[in-house]
């Protein structure tokens, strides 16, 4: 069976003052049915940017898709006419976004937003639609949703919010779900209960989640397969559990020593020196040399290209770490 979605070598360019610079470069990775992948990096990673292109909500004039293909169930959205597209976004692929606040429309209330949805998609009466979104609001646990649906976005809080966006995301019981930091400004519990929902939802509706995030505890909890993003490349890709306890790359570790803390004196938080570099900036060689502690000269002249170090693992680096055979 092929896979739900398969992104093969998608290039993202943004123009500025400095020239044309990618935020995203030869992306490829594949979500089967049912399937958790998340992708992991720190900002400025390419991260948000990719998931935004799969949906071409890049922002015309400033940023284009300049290359690739976004295969999903058979079809290459990029060359989808615009009201095929339109078809997609919200019924067969939903999408969280990592601020509700700025997702959602401040001027109409709840209700009327997941209507929208239902009525461009389904067909459904306003009436009908209406129904329909009380009864998605309770399943995602929004208190009172007969009064809820009627309240404005700044009536809620951030939890109830992410629930709204949820709810919509939801409402056409999409194959694929796109997870953009969905947690982000939550406080922990509320984290947890947000996490938990999208997990028995993807369970229930046997979706797909593509989750963005740079929270590891997250990546653990919730994915299958990990896509680790550094400076708009893909630099490693595998399954969680053996990404997690022997990562194959440099950044890879990097990341996985911050998201812990270390014992011994001082009792202090680890962190990868330095910051990732401008697009309009980037290094020679390996854009992870600078910060990188393994790096040798060639690292510093030339760019590593994926490979294969173990059993369904692949990672850009001269000085990776393979699996034993």
């Amino acid at each position: 069976m092929s896979a739900l979605l398969a992104i093969e070598n998608l290039t993202v360019e943004f123009t500025t003052t400095r020239g044309t610079v990618r935020a995203v470069e030869g992306l490829s990775f594949r979500l089967e049915r049912g399937e958790t992948l998340a992708i992991v990096g720190e900002s400025g990673s390419g991260k948000s940017t990719a998931a935004l292109a799969i949906l071409r909500l890049i922002a015309a004039g400033s940023g284009r898709i300049a290359g690739g293909r976004i295969l999903f169930e058979g079809s290459d959205l990029l060359t989808l006419a615009d009201d095929r597209l339109r078809a997609v976004r919200g019924a067969r692929i939903g999408m969280i976004f990592q601020d509700p606040m700025m997702a959602l429309n401040p001027v109409y209330t709840v209700g009327d937003q997941i209507a929208e949805t239902l009525i461009a998609h389904q067909g459904m009466s306003r009436r009908a639609a209406r129904q329909r979104g009380v009864e998605l609001l309770r399943r995602v646990r929004v208190p009172a949703p007969e009064r809820r649906i009627a309240e404005y976005p700044h009536n809620l809080s951030g939890g109830m919010r992410q629930r709204v966006m949820i709810a919509m995301a939801l409402a056409c019981r999409p194959s694929l779900l796109i997870a953009d930091e969905p947690t982000t400004a939550l406080d922990v519990t509320v984290q947890a209960q947000v996490l938990s929902l999208i997990d028995e939802l993807k369970a229930e509706f046997g979706m797909a989640v593509l989750l963005i995030t740079h929270d590891l505890g997250v990546v653990w909890e919730m994915a299958q397969r990990v896509v680790v993003m550094y400076a708009g490349r893909k630099v490693e890709e595998g399954p969680s559990g053996r990404l997690f306890t022997r990562p194959a790359h440099p950044y890879t570790r990097g990341l996985l020593r911050a998201a812990k803390w270390e014992e011994g004196e001082g009792r202090r938080l680890s962190e990868i020196p330095g910051t990732v570099p401008s697009p309009s900036d980037m290094p020679a060689g390996c854009a992870f040399a600078p910060r990188c502690d393994a790096a040798v000269s060639r690292c510093r002249g030339e760019r590593p290209a994926l490979g294969r170090v173990g059993a369904q693992r692949e990672a850009a680096c001269f000085v990776a770490e393979s699996e034993p055979a």
